[in-house]
């Protein structure tokens, strides 16, 4: 049976809840930045602030144990390499523009490309650490270290907010345990995720609950809002916050697995298969957009935000498939066959979506 069979819908469904959830963050805060104003997206981001990106990294290792046992070769090559082929193809796209052309500085574009190589680079940092959480993942499983004291560790990692000054490390500590948590839980996941779909009062109960705590501990003493940042209140707390992910992530899970007994969805679960595809490309058609939206005097935060954010998710959809017709540019999205290790089982053009 093929990976894109065993793929469950509400798996889909969790990341196109996910990447709209980014593409929003990304809409918020850089027309917050631009205008000095916040919008309704800004509150809709707040809420999601403890579960956002942990969500994305549990869902994302959810099918790890499939591929831990493979050998090295063919695992780093879907694992590893799949991952670091589109952050490099596509860093390299978004520094050529926004660096060498738009601000018109081919030698700063050499520095971030270099720099770029140990340290992630923009939006494209959460491909990076794909790329990084399995290979660690590997060397862990490789030398038998328990999962007890591997997420012990991440926990630490996480609850200790570390600050180097090194996105890379910094990133890491923060976002690993989730990654290893969807590893070492999918299957108490995936029972949950049965589970929801079998008792619908139940688990709309359950959404209800949660929904109500992770407000409070948004939007408790110590929240604050501006245009371009957002602070939580309670929900900051060392322990706190690591908890609070977690329980946001399994809400997520289990919100999608109501969400596939919709027909009228299924565009959001099409576009969650997409995933890959909207995350690399988004990010410079939203700034198109939003320059040109400000430029004719267009500055209502709200309106704009939703018109960029449509654009943002819809442009790289409709790339893709003219890619797909006319078949040039396929490279943007799919692995060709070069971009494989020599020796590996999956040597051929493989579609980006994640795994």
């Amino acid at each position: 049976m093929t990976v894109a069979k065993q793929r469950l819908d509400w798996v889909d469904m969790a990341k196109g809840l996910s990447i709209f959830l980014v593409v929003i963050m990304y809409c918020a805060s850089s027309v917050g930045e631009d205008t000095g104003q916040t919008g309704f997206l800004h509150w809709t981001i707040a809420f999601a602030m403890p579960f956002r990106m942990p969500e994305f990294f549990l869902i994302s290792g959810l099918f790890l144990s499939q591929v831990i046992d493979r050998p090295w070769r063919a695992y780093a090559d879907r694992r590893i390499v799949h991952y670091f082929y589109f952050y490099a193809l596509w860093a390299v796209i978004h520094i050529v523009f926004k660096v060498a052309l738009v601000g018109r500085d081919p030698m700063g574009a050499l520095s971030y490309l270099a720099w770029a190589v140990v340290e992630p680079y923009g939006v494209l940092w959460f491909i990076y650490m794909l790329g990084i959480f399995g290979l660690v993942s590997k060397l862990l499983h490789q030398f038998k270290v328990p999962h007890w004291s591997a997420l012990l560790v991440g926990a630490v990692l996480q609850m200790a907010a570390v600050h180097t000054g090194s996105y890379l490390i910094d990133q890491f500590c923060a976002y690993f345990v989730y990654f290893y948590a969807g590893y070492v839980f999918a299957p108490q996941i995936f029972r949950i995720a049965d589970w929801s779909a079998s008792n619908v009062g139940a688990a709309l109960g359950v959404l209800a609950a949660w929904a109500v705590v992770n407000a409070v501990l948004v939007f408790t003493p110590g929240f604050r809002l501006d245009p371009v940042h957002i602070q939580m209140g309670w929900g900051a707390l060392p322990g706190v916050h690591l908890l609070a992910a977690i329980a946001g992530a399994v809400a997520i899970c289990i919100a999608s697995a109501l969400l596939v007994r919709l027909p009228w969805m299924n565009w959001l679960r099409w576009m969650g298969g997409k995933s890959l595809v909207v995350y690399v490309a988004f990010v410079l058609p939203m700034g198109i957009a939003r320059t040109l939206l400000l430029a004719v005097g267009i500055e209502e935060p709200n309106l704009v935000s939703l018109i960029i954010m449509v654009v943002a998710v819809g442009s790289p959809l409709v790339l893709w498939w003219i890619a797909e017709k006319v078949g040039f540019g396929k490279f943007l999205f799919e692995r060709p066959a070069w971009a494989h290790l020599p020796g590996s089982q999956s040597a051929r053009p493989v579609a980006a979506p994640a795994e």
